[in-house]
């Protein structure tokens, strides 16, 4: 059986619109419920977040190097680094485990 790619691409351009103008057209007044607010404001960090960790496991040839290397991440962002060196800091942790001190 063949799959026609057109139409799941236009299934896929379909949700995405929706997805961007539906918003824009119900919701027109300011969002006062401060519940909702705080909510809408933690969704895209919360995305992030379940997209990203898994990743930060699976991305390393060994999950403990990717584990170290997201605890150090977390320690050096509270205090108070920028992404690129916490990004540089899990980087080079990982290097480190996974060449010197973890061999496969």
């Amino acid at each position: 059986m063949q799959h026609n790619t057109y139409i799941y691409l236009g299934i896929m351009v379909l949700t995405i619109f929706l997805i961007r103008v539906l918003p824009l057209t119900l919701i027109r007044k300011e969002i006062k419920n401060k519940f909702l607010r705080s909510f809408l404001y933690y969704v895209p960090y919360v995305t992030l977040a379940v997209m990203t960790f898994p990743a930060i496991m699976d991305a390393t040839q060994n999950p403990i190097a990717g584990l170290v290397a997201l605890i150090l991440g977390i320690v050096a962002a509270c205090f108070g680094l920028g992404l690129f060196p916490v990004a540089c800091i899990c980087c080079a942790v990982v290097f480190i485990l996974e060449l010197i001190i973890i061999p496969m």
